[in-house]
């Protein structure tokens, strides 16, 4: 199955949309999903970051003038052209694609229509600002969000809503688990991360570190998280190396969540970074440093998570906050850690993977697709990886299947694919379960060649799941075959030996 990403990281935009795509990225490459990347460069993108990942990225021409928002809220600069213009461009890379999901403030639905109607694919948005989109799916993790909010734009769009759906690394949710259990005794030296975001392009952090320099009598131990590309590092960098002793500067950290445990409180920008923070149980002082930041900040004050500061008042009210913070220190770490669990992924995952599951079925073969099952069995990549790899006449396989369809104990299956709805289905392979001993059965699958990297043997596996659960399923597989290794793996048999799987019956198998 082909998903690529429609999303764009800048000097204007930052690095919080290309981050949390790379999030869900990752867990649909562990799916099986085949994952590209379409990127328009620019100053401060992340382009090079996403290739260090394992991704391809595809790139956008690059516009003969760039645009300058006049206003952090100027969406369409940050897209640089016009949306039908970006449009075609997306659309002059690939041949075909299943799923495209866009994180990007400059494109709604005029794109999302231009796009469909060039391929039959589904379209999922992460979004944050309630706008109109021709979509499947619609993921808003904004704290607070209620799915009815985008209902009346999008009535045909599923709506995920709020920090239940927050997308964040896998490693948040296991961090999270233990800080529920684990109670913090503040230090009289509190240990603060500041983090103003990937560019940082207002200067805020230089301006929080002068306040608490000037006005702080035990001043904390603050670890500076800032990226090289920001506008403003050296200077940072800096001022941090002439306040050593309170002092430290980091560029860049792949493992955020055992970064945040490390630290009592925070100060930073709002966006994904707060549903971490809230994740692990940080309490914060957040400063919005654009317009569409403002909404998370107000819902994380109300709640009681966060304390909100202005941009323009932090020489006057950061440290008012500052001691607040800490004196409400134990109810806010409480409120954080209500707030986020860390498997929105997970979450959203079930629901991407069921805009797909309702277009596979399975039928009962007949003696009518013995010639079509021969065809498909002859082709050399379905014989590949066979543990019988000669080639049967047709003779043979027509004495072969009958005796399989007549057979009182066997099942042999055609997976059907529904292309589109209201139109035919396609016929993409076969399942079968030949049984050794009552209620025990193997099986053996596989998908033409047209199909291959579809996630069609998954979906079909899960069938399997559903139609037998009683059933306990071996699976011999070739240890060559890697490929198959991680399909059964992943549709959850058990490794026997290097070369045999096994399901066991449904309710001996645990599920969330």
């Amino acid at each position: 199955m082909k998903v690529v990403f429609r999303v764009d990281a800048s000097q204007y935009i930052g690095s919080g949309h290309v981050m949390r795509c790379l999030v869900l990225a990752q867990a649909l490459r562990l799916d099986d999903y085949s994952v590209v990347f379409a990127t328009r460069p620019q100053k401060g993108d992340l382009v090079s970051f996403i290739r260090q990942q394992g991704f391809t990225v595809l790139s956008l021409m690059q516009p003969a003038v760039w645009q300058v928002p006049k206003t952090t809220a100027d969406y369409s600069a940050w897209l640089q052209v016009n949306q039908h213009v970006d449009a075609k461009e997306f659309i002059g890379l690939f041949d075909s694609i299943d799923l495209i999901i866009v994180d990007h403030y400059g494109i709604d639905a005029a794109w999302h229509k231009v796009v469909k109607n060039a391929y039959d694919c589904k379209i999922v948005v992460i979004d944050d600002l309630v706008r109109q989109h021709k979509a499947d799916l619609i993921i808003d993790q904004t704290l607070l969000r209620n799915p009815c909010e985008y209902f009346a734009l999008n009535p045909e769009s599923i709506a995920l809503t709020g920090t239940r759906y927050a997308i964040l690394n896998a490693d948040f949710a296991t961090h999270h688990a233990a800080q529920k259990n684990t109670s913090y005794v503040l230090k009289d030296r509190p240990r603060l991360l500041l983090t103003m975001g990937g560019i940082d392009a207002p200067n805020a952090t230089l301006q929080v570190l002068k306040v608490l320099k000037r006005n702080c009598s035990t001043r904390p131990d603050v670890t500076i998280l800032l990226s090289h590309r920001a506008p403003h590092y050296l200077q940072v960098k800096a001022f941090a190396d002439t306040e050593s002793s309170w002092l430290t500067h980091v560029d860049f950290t792949n493992d955020m969540a055992s970064l945040m445990c490390e630290h009592d409180i925070a100060i930073g920008a709002p966006g994904s970074t707060s549903w971490e923070r809230a994740c692990i149980g940080l309490p914060s002082i957040v400063v919005p440093l654009a317009e569409n930041q403002q909404t998370i900040c107000k819902q994380l004050n109300a709640v009681g998570a966060s304390i909100c500061v202005e941009l323009s008042d932090i020489s006057q009210s950061l440290m008012t906050a500052y001691e607040s913070l800490l004196a409400n220190y134990q109810s806010m770490r409480t409120v954080n850690l209500q707030l986020c669990d860390g498997l929105g992924g997970e979450r959203i995952m079930k629901y991407i993977n069921q805009l797909f599951r309702n277009s596979l079925t399975l039928r009962l073969a007949t003696k009518n697709d013995i010639k079509q099952v021969y065809e498909w069995q002859c082709h050399p990549e379905t014989r590949r990886y066979a543990i019988n790899k000669s080639v049967p006449s047709l003779a043979e396989h027509t004495a072969w299947m009958k005796n399989k369809l007549e057979s009182k104990c066997d099942f042999f299956y055609i997976i059907k694919l529904d292309i589109e709805k209201g139109k035919d289905s396609v016929e993409v392979g076969v399942v079968r379960l030949d049984e050794v001993s009552d209620k025990t059965y193997t099986i053996s699958i596989y998908i033409i060649p047209k199909y291959f990297g579809k996630g069609i043997a998954r979906l079909a596996l899960q069938k399997i799941d559903v139609m037998h659960p009683l059933a306990t399923i071996h699976a011999d597989v070739l240890k060559e075959n890697k490929a198959s290794q991680r399909l059964f793996s992943r549709a959850g048999y058990q490794q026997i030996s290097q070369e045999n799987f096994m399901r066991y019956p449904m309710e001996l198998r645990v599920y969330e």
